[in-house]
């Protein structure tokens, strides 16, 4: 969780007059990283944090986030002066204001003014650190495309120009000059400035290829327009597929230039539209609190924000309503639906001294909570903070041109430095000695290493929204490769999360209809989960139901009304005791026998006689025992993890193939149960629908979420199955294994035919002709080869 330490609760500078005095303590802190461009930039940045003495950090590319635990004699401008020093920015999240609470009137009423202020202020002030949001991500991201798009339109007639003789008229180069000059210098920016950054801090990356190939090119082209023979009137590229030295100051190389840039910000774009949905996953979860809330004050009710909840304040919640904060009931008796925190699939019943949590709602009847807890210790809070901490405890995946490109761009850069010398040693002709150079830093361009990842992540994710799946971007295609085990929660997963009448027992002399006639009539009065389950059933059996009169809720027990004239209960078997009413031996076996499956069973009688059982249950979806077949089918473990009781799960397991159950679990716990796992040896997917699921969903190697369930699993997750089908669970992970095997193909690819070339252009023996050839057919072989994934089709 972020630190709560004095040094948060301001805004901080990278100035030692600011900082914070220095304590014993440990304190903890999470920074925002500016600057990064790639993996290897959060790994640099990381490492040098971790070199300070009592300083232990993660750096988050995805998140541009650093959280830094420190202590001793460190402070936080000493943290921001380190990452300035490595060459990025940093600065502390900024705290929230806490506004005054509003006099008790009209003004404060829901859906006013006031009101929502408050909300805003509350999810600035529950939300954890990683829940911030500012418009700086989206505001990027918009920048980078109109880059792209600017650069593609100027760039696509210069290629068009080089590549098609037959299209060059006496003065072309000149009008391919004026295009291609805002593409390599403007579109280029960004690469040109993170390589001055990396160069003055000793580091190469992929930044430093793109922007000395791109120069290179543009610069020679410059030269050889202006000193040399390009500029000439009727100049002309011909084709000629020969490999042998040419005259250099007859060469331009714009398209190469212009080319390679929108290949590369094509690629940028594309990664930061998935990295803008970082922080989604802590907003949705924080997202599912109540807004305001009724607080008794003075003996009535005043609405005001939940921001402005203390401990110890008393609040009324009505049926329908989310409880605001975790408390304790102190008045009125309800059934409370906990399952989007809990899993629990049926209503929990609380009266006077029971806990309640934030966000939960109250399903039938009229509380008064007092608050327990506030703010960042409510467990909705919690629960984001645990997805926040599994988002940065994830490893980094680099992606694979940056783990290569550690090795590949100063292999380069040497090459053509030792080009440059050993053409100049041996032959003295500076102009053959630039031009070998040049060609090898031109052939090293990443032209197809650009289009490797995008172009097949476009295709595999394009072809996975027609089949209901989403993926959210390359880092998570390679987790599906080492998968092994797959955890399945059970509620709107495995089962639909809906309550269903399954079973309807009868006393002898009353018929089934009878008996959900006069029950479902009743149970249509309620709002509970069970009662609608029930009433739905007796429709859809009967066809309309006759009106209850004198509905009654008994609290914790069940229902009574007059139908038909006949004096009806349903509920629990205590509550036909009550009346003086017992059960017969075969409806209390039936009544044993099904809660003994795990289901839920109501007693129904009526004009003091016991009449019926009737079994309600949450059904298991029709198609998850083929999905769990088809996923043992791709090598895959299942594990039924559930918050339900153990009684249920092991009734779901069975009847779906599921042989290792994990019931009962808070949470928390699930993050545990996926943590063991790994600790195991175990690569671990889980699969999941709730809130509850949220955190275990990022802790896992491999999230796929239900699109039917909350928006804070799905943004947790890593694949979203949007059908909610569990079938689809096991085309995710092969269209995502596909996906990973067309970009390391490409990425193979691109590579070889630079390394191919390389010797070639060190000897001079490149023709321009032929490396722009060369780098085409690359980029031509990676575009067919990333369209296969069209082909790709659900399992049979």
């Amino acid at each position: 969780m972020t630190s709560t330490a004095p040094e948060t609760a301001r805004e901080q500078t990278p100035t030692a007059e600011q900082a914070p005095p220095t304590t014993a303590a440990t304190s903890r802190v999470e920074l925002a990283i500016g600057g990064m461009t790639c993996a290897s930039c959060a790994a640099r940045v990381e490492k040098k944090l971790n070199r300070m003495d009592g300083v232990t950090a993660t750096v988050n590319y995805a998140t541009e986030k650093a959280k830094v635990t420190y202590g001793g004699e460190i402070e936080i401008a000493d943290l921001i002066a380190t990452v300035i020093k490595t060459g990025y920015t940093a600065e502390p999240p900024k705290p929230a204001e806490r506004e005054p609470e509003p006099e008790p009137g009209p003004e404060a009423a829901p859906g006013g003014a006031t009101a929502e202020t408050g909300a805003a202020a509350e999810a600035e002030t529950a939300a954890p650190a990683g829940a911030e949001t500012s418009a700086r991500p989206e505001a990027k991201t918009d920048a980078l495309r109109h880059r792209l798009l600017v650069s593609l339109t100027l760039s696509a007639p210069v290629v068009l120009l080089a590549m098609v003789p037959s299209l060059q008229f006496t003065y072309w180069q000149w009008l391919s000059l004026a295009l291609a000059t805002p593409v390599v210098v403007w579109g280029g920016l960004p690469f040109h400035k993170a390589a001055w950054t990396n160069a003055r801090h000793g580091a190469a990356t992929m930044d430093t290829l793109v922007s000395l190939g791109t120069l290179a090119a543009f610069g020679w082209s410059l030269w050889a327009l202006f000193f040399g023979d390009a500029g000439m009137p009727g100049m002309r590229h011909g084709f000629d597929l020969t490999v042998g030295r040419t005259d250099g100051s007859s060469s331009i190389y714009l398209e190469a230039a212009a080319g390679v840039t929108v290949f590369i910000l094509l690629g940028r774009y594309l990664e930061a539209k998935a990295k803008r949905r970082a922080g989604a996953a802590l907003r949705a979860l924080m997202e599912l609190g109540a807004k305001d809330v009724a607080v008794l004050r003075g003996g009535r009710e005043v609405r005001i924000p939940v921001s402005r909840l203390a401990v110890g304040d008393r609040f009324v919640v009505r049926p329908g309503e989310k409880i605001a904060t975790d408390g304790t009931v102190v008045e009125g008796a309800s059934a409370v639906d906990a399952s989007m925190l809990t899993g629990e699939s049926v209503p929990v019943d609380v009266a006077v001294g029971d806990s309640v949590a934030g966000a939960t709602v109250n399903a039938a009847g009229r509380l008064v909570v007092e608050a327990t807890r506030v703010g960042a210790d409510t467990q909705l809070s919690r629960m984001a903070a645990l997805v926040e901490d599994a988002q940065n405890g994830k490893a980094e995946v680099q992606r694979l041109a940056d783990r290569v490109s550690g090795v590949f761009v100063p292999v380069v850069v040497l090459i053509a430095v030792g080009t440059l010398l050993v053409w100049l040693l041996l032959t003295g002709d500076a102009t053959a000695a630039f031009t070998a150079a040049v060609a090898v830093l031109i052939i090293a361009c990443p032209c197809a290493l650009g289009l490797a990842t995008p172009t097949a992540l476009m295709v595999g994710t394009g072809r996975g929204a027609q089949l209901g799946i989403l993926i959210k971007g390359p880092e998570v295609l390679e987790s599906t490769r080492r998968v092994d085990t797959v955890v399945l929660d059970k509620t709107g997963t495995v089962t639909t999360g809906r309550m269903r009448l399954y079973g309807v027992h009868t006393a002898p002399g009353v018929t089934e209809d009878e008996l959900l006639r006069l029950a479902g009539a009743l149970e249509h009065a309620s709002e509970h989960p069970v009662a609608r389950a029930v009433a739905e059933g007796a429709t859809a059996r009967t066809g309309a139901l006759p009106a209850a009169h004198g509905f009654e809720n008994i609290p914790g027990l069940g229902i009574q009304g007059v139908v038909d004239g006949h004096t009806v209960l349903v509920g629990r078997e205590k509550l036909l005791t009550a009346h003086g009413t017992e059960l017969t031996e075969d409806l209390a076996a039936a009544k044993a026998a099904a809660e003994s499956a795990g289901r839920t069973a109501a007693a129904v009688a009526w004009d003091g006689r016991a009449r019926g059982v009737l079994v309600v249950a949450d059904a298991i979806k029709e198609t998850s025992a083929e999905a769990v077949a088809r996923l043992r089918g791709l090598g895959l473990t299942p594990v039924l993890l559930t918050g339900d009781n153990r009684l249920v799960a092991e009734s779901v397991a069975l009847e779906v193939g599921i042989e290792q159950v994990i019931a009962e679990v808070l949470p928390q716990d699930k993050v545990d149960v996926v943590r063991r796992l790994r600790e195991e040896g175990r690569t671990v997917a889980m699969v999941g629908d709730g809130v509850n699921d949220a955190a275990a969903l990022a802790t896992a190697d491999l999230g796929l979420a239900m699109g039917t369930g909350t928006d804070a699993a799905i943004e947790a997750g890593d694949l979203t199955l949007v059908r909610g089908d569990l079938r689809v669970a096991a085309d995710a992970i092969r269209l995502a294994r596909r996906t990973l095997a067309v970009i390391k193909g490409n990425l193979f690819w691109a590579f070889g035919y630079n390394v191919a070339a390389l010797p070639l252009a060190a000897a001079g023996m490149l023709n321009p002709m032929i490396a722009g050839a060369a780098m085409a057919f690359s980029s031509v072989f990676v575009v067919t080869n990333s369209l296969r994934l069209r082909t790709f089709t659900e399992s049979p």
